[in-house]
């Protein structure tokens, strides 16, 4: 029963949370990456910045999704992007991920502040995070928030915005 209510609180708790719109202030946060080490947002001003929140390191989607940006990070390294995975999955989780799928970016771990400020809202039941993005403008602004994204194809649709960013 408990689990029961728990599960209910969380799932309602998700229409409750604060959306983000374009051109707001993105939310400043830090956290630790897969080796532990702090990461701040506030330091990728100036770049273009995506936050990719996905809902478990080494499931299909997810790592249909984090390949996926791996494969096409040459184009956005050179269009000036920095890109973060985000779940709530521990250092060692990401770590091993990283390793297993040679990511080239760093995975961090949320432990649920991050998630809150962004407005990404969790899998009822599982407490485990939906699948969303935000792009982050230069300017430390919302660019976008992507509330729908498909694994597969959610990279190409990124580049292409970060292309209309910076022209």
């Amino acid at each position: 029963m408990k689990r029961f209510l728990v599960g209910t609180l969380t799932m309602f708790s998700s229409f409750f949370l604060v959306a983000l719109s374009k051109g707001q202030i993105a939310p400043d946060f830090s956290a630790k990456n897969q080796s532990g080490k702090m990461v701040n947002l506030k330091d990728f001003r100036g770049k273009p910045v995506v936050l990719f929140f996905y809902p478990k390191d080494e499931t299909p989607g997810c790592t249909k999704e984090a390949c996926s940006f791996r494969d096409q990070f040459s184009k956005l390294k050179d269009l000036g992007a920095v890109v973060f995975g985000i779940s709530k999955q521990d250092e060692k989780s990401h770590r091993a991920f990283i390793q297993n799928h040679k990511l080239p970016f760093d995975l961090l771990v949320d432990d649920g502040s991050i998630s809150k400020a962004y407005g990404i809202p969790e899998i009822p039941l599982t407490g485990i995070l939906m699948r969303r993005s935000a792009l982050i403008d230069a300017q430390g602004k919302i660019a976008r928030v992507y509330e729908s994204v498909d694994p597969t194809t959610h990279v190409e649709e990124v580049i292409q915005d970060i292309k209309t960013l910076i022209n």
